[in-house]
């Protein structure tokens, strides 16, 4: 597979300062610091305060003062620009939530690498998104992300064709799990494999591009399901969840003042080929594209972490984390 070509050279990565986000929830998006680094430029406008304007007339005989004129106070806003991470490594981008990011991001001219283990279907992406967008250049990989060696090189090979990345989506996972102790342990060791020690070596991978190149976004896609032990075949899953959430966390602690921003996303329950099996039992089932742009969305902001879609997760999760385990079993049944 040989990367679209374009005769555009891909922009240089811009820095991002830092944003304050704040929440009543561990899950929503909290404050997190970023580096104080160059952004594009600074643009300064000057605001009058309201409240009515200041009289001339004389004071009150009380006063046995005149007062004098004094002019609107004025303050200055200060307006930073938001970086455009323009070059974007989406894994696990051959379809569902990964596709449907991707097309997203080629909206907003973003130039892509994409990978997956089925080179088919990234190859018909690629395809879809050159023809519908031409200034957009789109390499596709293979990829096994439970290859750990392979994981490495190939994000170094995206770095190298696109000249650069600025944000990392570790997206690829998998929703295969069985009721511990129904003697299913291979299909439960495969979820936690997937979903967080490939993780893990994403993050690895990442975050040592982005150092070397002084700067970038790590974007790790988690789950509500993180908040709470689940029963049943999510088990597992919801524990892998957990665990990469926390992972991003301990990066995001070690990035205060650092050259990476961390942002953790968690998901409800959005159509796609891993929902498919959960589609018509589960409740606040989001459709698949009002799903990506929330997530897409709650990245531009470049949060610490998001619950995507908010509603009605943001308040369906506080209750799952204090609801009595019964209820939550009720709830997902």
């Amino acid at each position: 597979m040989s990367p679209a070509t374009s005769s555009r050279p891909p922009p240089q990565a811009n820095r991002v300062a830092s944003h304050t986000w704040s929440s009543t929830t561990s899950l929503t998006a909290r404050n997190t610091s970023s580096p104080a680094v160059p952004t594009a430029p600074i643009r300064a406008t000057t605001v009058r305060e309201s409240g009515p304007p200041c009289s001339s007339a004389p004071a009150t005989e009380d006063s046995g003062t005149e007062r004098k004129d004094k002019p609107d106070r004025v303050s200055v806003a200060v307006v930073r620009h938001r970086p455009a991470r323009r070059r974007i490594l989406i894994t696990g981008a051959s379809s569902g939530l990964g596709a449907g990011m991707a097309r997203l991001f080629a909206q907003r001219g973003r130039d892509l690498a994409l990978v997956a283990r089925r080179t088919d279907r990234l190859d018909a992406l690629r395809d879809e998104l050159t023809l519908a967008h031409p200034d957009v250049v789109v390499v596709t990989r293979r990829l096994d992300v439970n290859d750990h060696d392979a994981v490495f090189a190939v994000f170094a090979d995206c770095r190298d064709a696109l000249g650069g990345l600025d944000r990392v989506v570790v997206n690829a996972g998998m929703g295969k799990g069985v009721r511990i102790g129904a003697g299913r342990f291979d299909a439960n060791r495969q979820t936690a494999m997937t979903n967080f020690v490939s993780a893990l070596a994403q993050c690895e991978a990442a975050v040592e591009i982005f150092t070397a190149a002084g700067a970038g976004h790590l974007v790790v896609v988690s789950s509500v399901s993180a908040a709470r032990g689940m029963p049943g075949s999510m088990t597992t899953y919801a524990a892998t969840k957990a665990a990469v959430a926390a992972l991003a966390e301990g990066i995001r602690a070690d990035q205060i003042g650092g050259p990476v921003t961390v942002t953790t996303l968690f998901p409800g329950f959005i159509r796609s080929e891993m929902t498919e099996g959960i589609a018509d039992r589960v409740r606040f089932m989001a459709d698949t594209d009002s799903g990506c742009r929330a997530m897409v969305d709650a990245m531009e902001r470049e949060v610490a972490e998001a619950i995507v879609p908010a509603w009605p997760w943001r308040a369906v999760v506080p209750a799952l984390r204090h609801a009595p385990l019964a209820q939550v079993r009720k709830f997902l049944r």
